[in-house]
């Protein structure tokens, strides 16, 4: 568990392995519920290498402390990252807020 947001990390390692590996993270909202988008790679047994780039965004809340996961959400290609950036600069871009 983590007890600070800069200690929260998507690596992971298995048996000396690392499997998931964290690229990048930004964090977008702090406090009690803190939501953080990460960038990180899976490692492929298959193929004995990392696959391609994969983001996650995932809310955090701290109970007693430590930050615990709720939920989370796999952007799983570049192909959906950039529709749902596309579909959120058109929603933005419609609502003529700031």
């Amino acid at each position: 568990m983590a007890s600070t947001i800069d200690e929260i990390t998507v690596n992971y390692e298995e048996d000396g392995q690392l499997l998931v590996e964290e690229l990048d993270k930004e964090v977008l909202t702090k406090g009690a519920w803190t939501t953080i988008l990460f960038r990180f790679r899976q490692f492929d047994k298959r193929l004995g290498d990392f696959g391609p780039e994969r983001y996650a965004i995932r809310r955090y809340k701290k109970i007693s402390g430590e930050y615990r996961s709720q939920s989370k959400f796999i952007i799983s290609s570049r192909d959906q990252a950039t529709k749902i950036v596309d579909t959120l600069n058109r929603w933005l871009g419609e609502s003529g807020e700031s």
